[in-house]
């Protein structure tokens, strides 16, 4: 008899649509311009009243069945906004290890993830992390835990994404409908502690985090706990609300952007 394992078999373990995973992580909020909080928001998303940007670097084990886990390192950014009342961050880079975790997190729930090449190292105290891609390191994180903030109670966050398929014919079109997502994370830490650190981006054509810089830091935490993740459609939009943000979900360097004129710059 032959195998054929181009076609889905008999799937001995019941699946849900969610996947709990452990997670070690660095968590922190900063303000940025609010000139470019409203030139990268799409619609129909509404800026938060501060222009705060979410940060997190993440070293996840992911546990896909009882017998099988998956470490991988993560690193997202999302500007806070809400939409119909619920606050959350549009997602607007996410990188992370390995092929099966970007193409489920891209196909399945529209998250703009990429593949790249992380560490994480925790040695006492001390932790320190770096994103990678293209042979450039745009991303480091790197500091000191502080004190013992005491257990968190569980909460739950929210994080907007845009599904859709490119236009088979015509460049910044698409075919069917686009869809605005929302991902339903649940945490369940079981320690918190302040960090004390430095966040660095790096100049890089295909992950230009250095366009949306640290004005302030607001807050920074270390984590470690549970985590459950899960997601869900909310509507259908006008392709054109997410057509120009299309572009760094792919590896654009020639893409010369827009310019945005912040407080307190003058026009050449």
């Amino acid at each position: 008899m032959a195998k054929l394992r181009f076609v889905q078999g008999p799937v001995t373990t019941p699946q849900s649509g969610s996947l709990n995973n452990t997670v070690r992580t660095v968590r922190a909020v900063y303000e940025t311009h609010p000139e470019i909080i409203h030139a990268m928001l799409p619609r129909p998303l509404k800026a938060a009243a501060r222009p705060e940007v979410f940060l997190q670097f993440a070293h996840v084990a992911m546990h896909v069945s009882p017998e099988r886990t998956v470490e991988i390192g993560a690193l997202t950014l999302a500007l806070m906004c809400e939409y119909e009342g619920t606050p959350g961050g549009y997602v607007f880079h996410m990188s992370m290890e390995g092929e099966t975790v970007v193409t489920s997190g891209r196909e399945r729930f529209g998250e703009p993830k990429k593949i790249a090449e992380t560490t994480f190292e925790k040695n006492g105290d001390h932790v320190r992390a770096t994103c990678t891609r293209h042979g450039i390191t745009f991303f480091e994180v790197d500091g000191t835990l502080g004190a013992d903030q005491g257990k968190p109670e569980p909460f739950e966050e929210y994080f907007y994404c845009y599904k859709g398929l490119p236009s088979i014919t015509t460049p910044g079109e698409f075919d069917g409908d686009v869809y605005l997502t929302r991902l339903n994370w649940k945490r369940n830490y079981s320690l918190k502690r302040a960090f004390e650190g430095k966040i660095r981006f790096h100049e890089s054509a295909y992950d230009p985090l250095v366009d949306v810089p640290i004005v302030r830091m607001v807050s920074m935490d270390y984590v470690e706990g549970a985590t459950n993740t899960s997601g869900q459609l909310l509507t259908t939009v006008p392709p054109e609300y997410i057509a120009p943000f299309w572009v760094q979900r792919n590896d654009a360097p020639t893409n010369p952007g827009i310019d945005v004129l912040v407080a307190g710059e003058k026009v050449a």
